[in-house]
């Protein structure tokens, strides 16, 4: 794929993955019944749904902003991973009667951000420095 269309490609995941992560922050940080419900089960509330929603928020603003989308994908990626981890673990993937709808917009978050991740990996600072000169080591003394 050319350059250009990588761009839309990864402009369309981003958006696409900061307006799910948008749409529940409201649940998040309004309290609503299954946001409560959920991080109880967990047993953080409230200080885990908030967290997780200003992490989340971060994130959104990260992947609409051009330099540091790699970031925010990433930051998506771990707060996703980690809903999907508790939804296996601890809720199911069904919660309250939603036919598994969080963990489908978790995952569709996940992949959408993998996808930025991949498509702007250059631009991801240790990647970058890796990138430029493969034969010296990260880390040295």
């Amino acid at each position: 794929m050319n350059s250009r269309t990588l761009n839309l490609v990864s402009w369309g995941c981003q958006i696409t993955a900061a307006v799910i992560l948008g749409q529940t922050l409201f649940f998040k940080f309004t309290a609503a019944p299954e946001s409560v419900y959920i991080f109880t089960r967990v047993g953080i509330e409230p200080y885990g749904r908030i967290g997780s929603g200003i992490a989340e928020l971060i994130a959104a603003v990260l992947l609409l902003t051009p330099r540091y989308r790699w970031a925010g994908a990433l930051l998506a990626m771990g707060t996703m991973a980690g809903a999907m981890f508790t939804h296996l673990t601890v809720l199911g993937i069904e919660v309250m009667g939603d036919r598994g709808l969080l963990f489908d917009l978790a995952l569709i978050v996940f992949l959408a951000s993998l996808a930025v991740a991949v498509i702007n990996r250059r631009a991801i600072p240790v990647l970058e420095v890796v990138a430029r000169n493969p034969q010296k080591p990260l880390f040295s003394d």
